[in-house]
């Protein structure tokens, strides 16, 4: 994988910019942190080089001056929402970015409900939590929130929520998903620390969309394909414009919440030192891009990756047209269309070729292998195990799996487990090669090599099952699939 990102100059930079933050008001600030901390794949795809744990690393850094607080909406809990891309509900994930934060040295032991109006569920979690030792704080749905700023920044408003008491200078507060209520939770803490006499600020912590690239960069691009589900858009700050003349990019929602924001912290603490909501972010990211052509390419094959997981969407649940069409026109806009990754063209062909579904995969050298299904194998596995074969350097007519480990498996399914299916996932086909490696040195070799595909884009001319998609994400392999099922059952797993 080619590099266009410097992990290690934006860790120093990002830190710096915290520290001079905390020093900015007084010794104290509530940083709201913005997407994902642990598992920020998104940021990892379009800037080669940030690993998807980069965040946490960076406060791990910073650990010996921070502690962590965890919202989540009573909602949420009582809905038992879940996070998309690992499928856990919030109210587990909640409790992972605990025992994160706490392996990174930072002192996290208690979670604010907020939004809470009595949820059962959310009640039911409070007394979960607080036998597991960790302390709550109920945060409460405020009349006229955000548009009522005198009733919201008063004993009847943030008030009436528990104030959490800290003891370091920075107090991260995280989320499992979006609309956790991160920020009304800053604002909260800040107005309770101002009534006790504590000089304290607030930052947002952000990634995307990137402030000090152009508006029509694909990275900032690939953002909004990310969040295409939401309808929200990357626009110019006007604030930002007006009050320094110069062009910075924002998320319109940001850009639209920013006057009554503003409003609070004038009345929280006297006065706001922020003129524009890019002011408000700490984001360094812009400055750690080392190669601008090399993020350009991974951000667009990452809108097409958007178009065609929204397209399976819109296939398997009948929802996300609107979202599927604003991508379309995301790609326009970066002049790109859905056969930017030469896989697509491969895996159809070979697909038509064969008169089955077939899978293709753009290897680290530039090269194109292909996958199709077998007897035996499923297009998913075939693909898996001719892209190791060609990374390890074995050629592709060479067996590596024995059929004494093959059929075994594949009786297994059909004989005892009554599967229809005789066919083996990319999963089970690992497993096969990897008895296989006991006794072949070529095995072990090919299996040896599955590091080599982390990262690689990976095109099947159906949508394959979630057993063989799962094992790629496993891998590091990013999927791409034509909306079509391969069967016509109506039912679909």
């Amino acid at each position: 994988m080619q590099i266009g990102f410097d992990k290690d100059k934006y860790i120093k930079l990002q830190a710096s910019h915290i520290r001079e933050r905390i020093n900015q008001f007084g010794g104290k600030l509530y940083l709201e942190f913005g997407g994902k901390l642990f598992d920020d794949y998104h940021a990892s795809r379009v800037l080669p080089g940030f690993e998807p744990d980069l965040k946490a690393r960076l406060l791990e850094a910073l650990a010996p001056v921070a502690e962590a607080l965890i919202a989540i909406n009573a909602n949420d809990i009582e809905l038992d929402k879940r996070r998309g891309d690992i499928g856990i509900p919030y109210a587990e994930d909640a409790l992972r970015l605990m025992d994160a934060f706490r392996g990174m040295g930072l002192i996290s032991n208690t979670v604010v409900i907020t939004h809470f109006t009595g949820q059962p569920h959310a009640e039911a979690y409070q007394k979960r939590l607080e036998k597991m030792g960790i302390k709550v704080a109920r945060h409460y749905v405020i009349d006229r929130y955000p548009a009522d700023i005198d009733l919201i920044v008063s004993e009847e408003g943030f008030g009436k929520n528990d104030f959490v008491e800290t003891t370091r200078p920075l107090v991260v507060v995280s989320a499992p998903g979006p609309g956790s209520g991160k920020m009304a939770t800053c604002l909260s803490q800040l107005y309770h620390e101002h009534q006790r006499g504590t000089d304290a600020g607030y930052a947002k912590f952000e990634t995307f969309p990137v402030w000090n690239l152009p508006l029509k960069h694909p990275v900032n691009i690939a953002y909004e394909a990310a969040t295409a589900d939401l309808d929200d858009n990357n626009i110019i700050d006007p604030f930002h414009l007006d009050a320094y003349g110069e062009i910075t990019v924002n998320y319109n929602r940001d850009v639209e919440t920013f006057p009554v924001l503003h409003a609070m912290l004038e009345k929280i603490s006297g006065e706001s030192v922020y003129k524009s909501p890019t002011d408000m972010g700490v984001n360094m990211v812009g400055f750690a891009i080392s190669d601008d052509e090399v993020c350009r390419q991974a951000a667009c094959a990452e809108i097409v990756r958007r178009y065609f997981q929204t397209a399976e969407q819109l296939r398997r649940t009948g929802i996300g047209s609107s979202a599927l069409a604003k991508i379309e026109l995301l790609m326009n806009e970066a002049g790109i269309d859905k056969d930017f990754s030469p896989a697509r063209a491969a895996a159809l062909l070979r697909a038509e070729i064969t008169g089955a579904p077939a899978g293709a995969m753009v290897l680290p050298d530039g090269s194109v292998v292909t996958g199709k299904t077998s007897d035996i194998m499923g297009a998913a596995s075939s693909l898996l195990l001719n892209a190791l074969k060609k990374v390890a350097g074995v050629d592709l007519e060479t067996y590596v799996v024995s059929d004494e480990a093959l059929q075994p498996i594949s009786h297994l399914k059909t004989e005892h487990l009554r599967s229809r299916n005789p066919r083996l996932h990319s999963d089970e086909t690992l497993i096969a090669l990897s008895i296989s490696s006991a006794t072949n040195p070529l095995a072990a070799k090919v299996i040896d090599a599955t590091d080599e595909l982390r990262g690689c884009d990976a095109y099947f001319s159906v949508i394959i099952s979630p057993t063989d998609e799962r094992t790629y994400r496993k891998l590091g392999i990013n999927v791409c699939c034509e909306p079509v099922f391969e069967s016509r059952s109506l039912y679909h797993k």
